[in-house]
């Protein structure tokens, strides 16, 4: 490759692509459309945990079991791995049948970019860490690959509106790895929302909760053949291009990256990325306007940067908000739920369980807290896909195949959800909370004009704003003011505003 390459943050991503509208596109995509049979290549970048699982549906269920036209021709990692942490570049070339002495010696490397220099490669598989997922997608995007990116898309709020530009203005095929977009319950959710049936939509609710003994993250072992000879510490640390500070190497830094902020963003970016893609897919909203994140380092005293308690609180130009909560030392969750005005969608917690809509029971005075627990309502379960990544991948290798760019999870879905987690980041480190800038895709510190702006809605008698694809008018958005709400009004020289 040529040392455009070699570029800092700032350099890749001001070159990485002029803006673009991002949204939907019409389909099939402009381009080769290859044949049912004809055979899709994947190099896979980065082999760690998570890249086990991809390889495990693309070599031994899609390629050996079923025979299906796909194959892992490639592996980039930048450690060279062992079979008792079961992960790394040799390991895992040899776990897909990767001839490392012979004809694919060249493609097991420690240089993604060789990879993307293969003409026989279609696609990408990137399950590095997180401050490495922008510019690899954009450069495997503008060398004509289609893009699989693990979640979350990428590292920062302006990596992530770059790879959505290029993917759009490239049209290359792109998904982000979030397994719950593969659930059908939250498209089917999103059709009843804007077909009114729940009224108004005002909040959504949703968290991840889990607990560990050792501390998030540290399960992934340390092995001691983790050393500055077996691993490229340079190129993880992706210094060349500006992508991390340089640092002493360092074996938890390495292998249990998600508890350091150089690499990741412990549990805003790698866990409320997976519930809160969903949960804007079903309430109809993508970029938030005003984000505030909360918490802090409780329990987890174990040198890691990333906290073990947070909360981000989300508000929308729609006129609703988003919670999403978390502790890593507790695992009782907070229940799924989207909440409007006349009925309330409860989520169950098994995905075949289905959802529930409950509706509200609207009267003159309200209900005392606690009265309504959810219970009951009518309940709904479309089918479930076997086994979400497996279906994640069958529809991204469908897409490829007709050029569709509209995949489960598309770039502009990976923007909003780190936009919106990574604002939460922001708001915990500084202490403030921010507004975001749709045309710019910049944030700023917030003031007082959001408050102002619900308020003068008010006063001036406005109508509510809609969740993206709104079809039902003004039903469940109204209130039925009581008639002695005529004698509201200010007494203007002493006169009653009743007999005005």
């Amino acid at each position: 490759m040529t040392n455009k390459h070699e570029v800092s943050r700032r350099g890749f991503l001001g070159t990485a692509g002029t803006a673009a509208a991002v949204g939907a596109f019409a389909h099939p995509a402009i381009g080769a459309v290859k044949g049912a049979n004809e055979k899709i290549n994947v190099a896979v970048l980065g082999s760690g945990g998570r890249a086990q699982e991809h390889l495990r549906i693309l070599h031994r269920n899609m390629k050996k079991r079923e025979g299906k036209p796909v194959d892992v021709i490639g592996i980039c990692d930048v450690w060279d791995g062992n079979e008792d942490v079961g992960r790394g570049l040799y390991y895992s070339a040899k776990k897909v049948e990767l001839d490392a002495e012979g004809k694919d010696k060249d493609r097991i490397t420690k240089d993604y970019r060789k990879l993307l220099d293969c003409k026989d490669v279609d696609a990408v598989l990137i399950a590095t860490p997180d401050h490495w997922h922008a510019k690899m997608s954009i450069d495997a995007m503008e060398a004509g690959k289609d893009v699989y990116c693990e979640k979350p898309m990428t590292h920062t709020i302006e990596e992530a509106r770059k790879v959505a530009e290029t993917s759009a203005r490239t049209r290359q095929v792109f998904t982000v790895g979030v397994q719950s977009t593969a659930d059908p319950r939250w498209k089917m959710a999103h059709k009843m929302i804007t077909e009114g049936k729940i009224g108004h939509v005002m909040q959504g609710q949703t968290s991840y909760y889990r607990n560990s003994n050792i501390g998030q993250w540290r399960y992934y072992k340390l092995s001691k053949d983790m050393t500055p000879r077996s691993v490229d510490w340079k190129m993880f640390l992706g210094t060349d291009f500006g992508l991390a500070p340089e640092m002493p190497f360092d074996r938890a830094k390495y292998a249990q990256w998600r508890c350091y902020w150089d690499f990741g963003g412990g549990m805003y970016t790698d866990l409320f990325v997976h519930q809160l893609t969903h949960l804007i897919t079903a309430m109809g909203v993508r970029l938030p306007r005003r984000v505030v994140g909360a918490g802090g380092l409780y329990l987890e005293y174990d040198g890691r940067n990333v906290p073990d308690v947070a909360t981000v609180v989300a508000d929308y130009d729609e006129g609703c908000q988003v919670v999403i909560s978390a502790t890593m030392c507790n695992d009782v969750q907070l229940p799924e739920v989207i909440r409007g005005h006349t009925a309330t969608i409860m989520f169950e917690p098994r995905a075949n369980d289905g959802f529930r809509v409950v509706q509200q029971k609207l009267e003159g005075r309200p209900a005392p807290p606690g009265a309504n627990r959810g219970e009951g309502g009518d309940k709904f379960n479309p089918d479930q896909p076997r086994e979400d990544t497996y279906a994640l991948w069958a529809h991204f290798l469908e897409c490829i195949r007709s050029r569709n760019t509209e995949t489960l999870c598309p770039a502009e879905l990976g923007y909003a959800a780190i936009t919106t987690v990574n604002l939460g980041v922001q708001s915990y480190r500084e202490g403030k909370a921010y507004y975001f800038d749709k045309e710019t895709g910049q944030p700023r510190e917030a003031d007082g004009a959001w408050a102002a702006r619900w308020e003068e809605r008010s006063h001036l008698r406005g109508k509510p704003n809609q969740v993206i694809g709104w079809k039902a008018g003004t039903e469940g958005s109204l209130l039925e003011p009581p008639s002695y709400q005529k004698l509201e009004g200010p007494w203007i020289d002493g006169k009653d505003p009743a007999t005005a």
